[in-house]
Formats: C-alpha cells, sequence, structure tokens
C-alpha cells in the first residue's frame, strides 16, 4: 500500500509544523519530501492529523484541573515553585504548538507573558497589550493577573516565595540575563532558583504534541540581495575582530537570514527550528532534522554549511568549549541551557550581541525594493477588501470573522504569497479596545452601522512582509461621534508626525516616540504600547533590535531598517482607534543640513478613513501629507484593482 511508504512521524511533525498547504508551492514541496505517487496521500493524511487534534489548546479558561497536575508533579520532584514562560527553546514570539505551554495551562493567547506558580498561589504577567485579554481568557480565581509595567516578576518573586524555597525552571525556555535577574530575587528571597533536567509541564501534559517538522526552502538570492557565502564571510570577519573562535546561534531567524533558507515550523514567520555553530572561517555546523530538507534543498546547499542531527548539538558544545577557543553566545536570546552545558566544558565564553541582528536589520537594496513592492501589492488587496466592507457592512450581515476571513482571501491570490504575518486583529466596537484582540467563535462580534471597526493584518511574502492596521467607521448615515472623530484625528496627527519626521544620525527610538503621543497627551489621552517595531524581511513581523518606544533600549536608526509607525488610543468597553504603515530609514540628503540627518519613508499604501477625521483639527502641513499620501495611494494602487474598487477608491481619496 502506498501508505506504508510515508514516514508517519514525518506526518505528524509537518501535521504540528504552521506549513500551510494552502499556499502557493506547497504541492511542489510535499512532492519532494514524498514520493511522487505518495505526495497526495501524505497531503490527505497530514490535514486528517490536523483535524484531529487539538492537543489540549483553545480552551479559555483552561481547565482547573492542569494547575492541580502541575502542582502534584512539582511535590513529586520536590519543587517548591516552578516558572512557565510563553517563549520557547529559541525564544520566538509565534511558537510551535508543542511549545504553547503558558496556553494551555492557563488558556492565555496573547504573544508575551508569564506564569509563576507556587504551592498556594500563582500570577500569570503581561504588559500593557494584554491587560483586557488576560481577564477574558484566564482563571482569575487561580491566576492572579499582574501588569509588568507595575510589578516585575522578579519583584513579585521577592516578595511571595517563602524562605528555603527551591524553585524550578526550564534552561531551555529562559535567557541567560533573564534568568540571571530571576535568579537574585529568589537568592534576596533566600530561596533557590533551580535548573530541571524534565519539564514537570511536559510530564502533565499527555497529548502534548511532537516537534514540528516543517518544510525548508531556499531563499533565491534575487529576495536575498546577498549570497549565505558573503554574509558568512563578513560573519566570520567580525568573530575575528572579536578574538572568537566561534559564534553559537539559536536565533531560527539569525540562521535563516545567515543561509538564505525559510522554514515552516511556527505560525506567521518562516523559521525552520534548529542551531547552529558557525566558526571563524565562516563554516556552519547545522542542527536540524534532516526530514525538513528535501534532497534538491540538501543539493544546493553551501558546502560550507554542514547539516547535523540535532542530537549531536550537546556533545558539539562540549567540544567547542575544551577546544579553548573563545565562543560568543548572545545572553539575551540564547536559552541558559546552551551557557550551562558550554560553562560545563569549562569554554572562554565572550557575551555579545547576536552577530547577524544588525546586518539582518539593515536591510540591502533587494529587500527594500522587495518590501516596496509586497506593499503595493499587498495594499491593492487591503484597499479591495476596504472598498467591498464600506459597501457591505452596513448591512449588518459581516462578523469579525467573516472579515478577516474576507481578507485573507483578497491577499491570497498573489504568487507570492505564503502566510499571514500574524492572525489578523479583527475588533468591531469594544474588542477593538483590546489591543492585540484575537477573534474566536466564542467571541465573534457582527459589525453594525455606527461600530468603529479596528483592522490590523499582514502577509508573508516571498519580497516582503507587511503590517498594516486601518480603522473605519461603519456607516450609519449620521457620521461617527464628535468624540471618536476627535481622538482618531489625534492619533493621525501624530502619525503624521512620525511619518515626516527629520531627526540626527545616532538617535534612538524613545525621543521619536513623544512625538506620536503629542496630541493624545494634550488632552491627557495615551496609549500602553509601543508607536514602532522592527520588521523583517520575509520573516519576523515583529524585529529587533530597532524600535519606537517610550520605554526605550532599542539601537540608534540606521537607513535599511524597516519599523511600523501605529500610535492608537482605545477606549474600554467602547472602541479601538490604530493607524499602521510601515516605514523604512533613509538618510536626508540635506546640503545645509550640519549633521547628517534621517528620515521615513511609507511604503505602506492603503486609505485611510476621512469619515473619521476632523480636518479643523489638522495643521496645514498635516493636510498637505494627508492630501499627498492619498494621491500617491490613488495613483499607485487604482491601475491594479478592479473599477468598482477604483471608483470607490478616487472617492474616499479626494483632498481634506
Amino acid at each position: 500500500m502506498l501508505e506504508d511508504k510515508i514516514d508517519k512521524t514525518l506526518l505528524q511533525g509537518i501535521a504540528a509544523s504552521a506549513f500551510l498547504t494552502d499556499m502557493s508551492g506547497a504541492d511542489d514541496v510535499l512532492a519532494a519530501l514524498f514520493a511522487t505517487e505518495t505526495a497526495d496521500t501524505a497531503k490527505t493524511q497530514i490535514d486528517a492529523l490536523r483535524a484531529a487534534g487539538d492537543f489540549g489548546l483553545g480552551a479559555t479558561p483552561a481547565p482547573p484541573g492542569r494547575l492541580a497536575r502541575l502542582r502534584e508533579e512539582l511535590k513529586k520532584q520536590k519543587l517548591d515553585g516552578f516558572l512557565v514562560p510563553l517563549a520557547d527553546e529559541h525564544q520566538g514570539e509565534f511558537i510551535a504548538k508543542r511549545s504553547q505551554r503558558l496556553a494551555w495551562l492557563t488558556g492565555f493567547g496573547g504573544s508575551a507573558g508569564l506564569a509563576i506558580v507556587l504551592a498556594d498561589r500563582a500570577a500569570i504577567f503581561v504588559d500593557g497589550r494584554y491587560t483586557l485579554q488576560v481577564r477574558d481568557q484566564v482563571d482569575t480565581d487561580a491566576f492572579t493577573p499582574v501588569h509588568l509595567a507595575e510589578t516585575s516578576p522578579e519583584s513579585w518573586l521577592q516578595e511571595n516565595v517563602p524562605k528555603g524555597a527551591c524553585i524550578g525552571f526550564d534552561p531551555w525556555l529562559h535567557t541567560s540575563s533573564g534568568i540571571a535577574r530571576i535568579r537574585q530575587s529568589c537568592t534576596a528571597a533566600g530561596a533557590e532558583l533551580a535548573p530541571v533536567d524534565a519539564n514537570p509541564l511536559d510530564t502533565v501534559w499527555q497529548d502534548q504534541p511532537p516537534p514540528p517538522l516543517g518544510p525548508v526552502s531556499l531563499l533565491p538570492e534575487i529576495f536575498a540581495g546577498e549570497g549565505s557565502v558573503d554574509k558568512r564571510r563578513r560573519f566570520a570577519a567580525d568573530l575575528e575582530a572579536a578574538q572568537c573562535g566561534a559564534a553559537v546561534l539559536s536565533a531560527p531567524d539569525s540562521i535563516a537570514w545567515l543561509l538564505n533558507i525559510r522554514g515552516s515550523d511556527v505560525p506567521n514567520t518562516p523559521l525552520a527550528l534548529s542551531y547552529a555553530i558557525v566558526d571563524a572561517t565562516g563554516a556552519v555546523a547545522w542542527f536540524i532534522d534532516g526530514r525538513k530538507l528535501s534532497p534538491a534543498v540538501r543539493d544546493a546547499l553551501d558546502p560550507g554549511i554542514s547539516v547535523c542531527s540535532p542530537g549531536a548539538f550537546a556533545a558539539s558544545l562540549t567540544e567547542l568549549g575544551k577546544s579553548g577557543s573563545t565562543v560568543r553566545l548572545d545572553p539575551g536570546s540564547a536559552p541558559e541551557w546552551i551557557r550551562l552545558r558550554l560553562q560545563d566544558a569549562d569554554a572562554s565564553l565572550l557575551a555579545g550581541q547576536d552577530l547577524c541582528v544588525l546586518p539582518k536589520a539593515r536591510k540591502n537594496r533587494a529587500e527594500i525594493d522587495g518590501t516596496r513592492n509586497a506593499h503595493v501589492r499587498d495594499g491593492a488587496a487591503l484597499t479591495a477588501f476596504l472598498a467591498w466592507l464600506a459597501r457591505t457592512a452596513p448591512g449588518g450581515d459581516i462578523t469579525e470573522m467573516s472579515a478577516a476571513d474576507r481578507l485573507f482571501a483578497f491577499r491570497r491570490g498573489d504568487a507570492n504569497f505564503r502566510g499571514l504575518s500574524f492572525d489578523t486583529i479583527s475588533g468591531a466596537g469594544p474588542n477593538g479596545a483590546i489591543v492585540h484582540y484575537r477573534v474566536t467563535p466564542a467571541t465573534d462580534r457582527a459589525l453594525k452601522p455606527g461600530d468603529v471597526f479596528l483592522v490590523d493584518s499582514g502577509a508573508q511574502y516571498l519580497d516582503g512582509t507587511t503590517d498594516v492596521t486601518r480603522t473605519v467607521f461603519i456607516d450609519d448615515g449620521t457620521g461617527a461621534p464628535q468624540e471618536v472623530r476627535d481622538r482618531f484625528t489625534r492619533v493621525l496627527k501624530g502619525h503624521i508626525a512620525i511619518a515626516t519626521a527629520h531627526f540626527a544620525a545616532g538617535t534612538h527610538g524613545s525621543p521619536i516616540d513623544a512625538l506620536a503621543r503629542l496630541s493624545l497627551w494634550d488632552a491627557g489621552l495615551d496609549y500602553d504600547h509601543g508607536t514602532g517595531h522592527g520588521v523583517g524581511s520575509y520573516l519576523g513581523v515583529h524585529e529587533g533590535p530597532q524600535r519606537i518606544s517610550k520605554q526605550g533600549g532599542g539601537v540608534p536608526m540606521e537607513p535599511g531598517m524597516i519599523l511600523s509607525n501605529e500610535p492608537g488610543y482605545y477606549k474600554e468597553g467602547a472602541y479601538g482607534i490604530r493607524i499602521e504603515n510601515l516605514v523604512v530609514v533613509s538618510a536626508v540628503d540635506d546640503p545645509d543640513a550640519e549633521r547628517p540627518t534621517m528620515a521615513f519613508e511609507t511604503i505602506t499604501l492603503a486609505p485611510i478613513d476621512r469619515n473619521l477625521i476632523d480636518a479643523d483639527m489638522l495643521t496645514a502641513d498635516e493636510r498637505v501629507w494627508l492630501n499627498a499620501y492619498h494621491a500617491r495611494v490613488r495613483d499607485t494602487l487604482g491601475p491594479l484593482v478592479d473599477d468598482e474598487t477604483r471608483d470607490w477608491l478616487k472617492t474616499v481619496t479626494v483632498p481634506v
């Protein structure tokens, strides 16, 4: 039988990955992994495995018995508490089903969080994006929600951990720098922080899915803009300059960028979960399950890249430590387990930022051009959606879920489309006030005339990554209330302030962030998230180290960096507002400037809802920017959309 020729564990791993069976080229990828005569059968079985198992995920809140079983297991392991981060072994934002431990334990579905479980109490820590969501999804009698801006996990531990307690953590799931801070707090409380060999939560999660086995593909140089050999040559030069013999990479986006590969292990980001050791010659030992690589991909890899079994990673670290050379490791991204392994091998360690981070953030010409092109096509899809929404939503037959599904359908027709860059935030009325709202069948709300509707969405294309938010008013014949127009216009003024800003070279994102908030601050208003995050090139939609945030941090802006520009306002229980475009940092050619100057080039193209603008609140310069932007949207996208959409676009982009 054909079924007998199929690797069952590979099928299970693909089913547990984020491999998109509906993306362009998926059939070709399956045919490369399986024999031609079994590819169709494999696809059928993968679809069946996906449909059959949710692995205990999706329940909000999680069943209370799970917390009880975890506490029982902690007793068996002689632990008085345990840390449950959202992070996986690679510290990624989007994680495979196998690694969704926090969601399984609590029901929380956000992209950042941490739970601390003690024998008699438990807390879940979230930032300002999730303060509303966490109370909707988590049993607050079992887990006390804690705002990270008010109380850190370190201070909570110091106040709540009994003296003499032993608190366990999985060293694969915490960075070296992160666990060092927690260890200090435990020590101050007279408690011990101990790494565990076996994660107790994995022990009690009986139907935990297998590790993902998403297929790997090569990214053509026409999109990457530079070959892997050249990237590794510069990497090796940086190692030599730091007097290091090797570096250990644990971040899959760094490995993807360095090797010009893309994967499908996790949702929304084309990553292959793996590790790598790069030596001073630029040679790479790549620790990845070989079943993810088709024969064609293996054959096309540069000879300087050696594919190694993940099981050999530990021994390779030991040998690396014994070699006598200095090993570079990023304490902010590498799991503590790697540091401990190298330490046990008496390695000479140099703590330093992952050497791929900054080069990856500074997009080359091909990446910038590709991203611009992707945004034009993405803008045409989004504009077609907005035109459809304007025609149909006032009838009351559209829901948050059906709107998100329709937007996906508009995007997926693009030949370079490879999936969403994050789950679409489709929030009507009060749901729009939940910053990172994720619609479910239980929360799905109809779009009604008079609603403010927020849709934050993006896509992965072979030539770039998009992320765009539009807030629209569902026409009720009377127009938006003045309060809503006031708040929307203040957000727009902040957006324009970022879009038009000029700033000295060397400027970080923190002072730029204030520009977006000034109009809101004038009215005693604000928002609890950053104004801008970095964006990758057919990689992570949230990418560092660049950012625009009042929290500080990040790095100085440099030409080629891509960031979001997304100020907002959220009225709990009523509505949310956000306007988001992506921008590219560019150098300003100004012969009169006394210092090198930078600016932002807006690359996202989609109309901004004029029905929500109070034009009297705009300055003359702000009107000029808005009208010029809308003219560019109309002229660029008009030829790419159908006649009905084009007529609508002309109407909604007339000057204010």
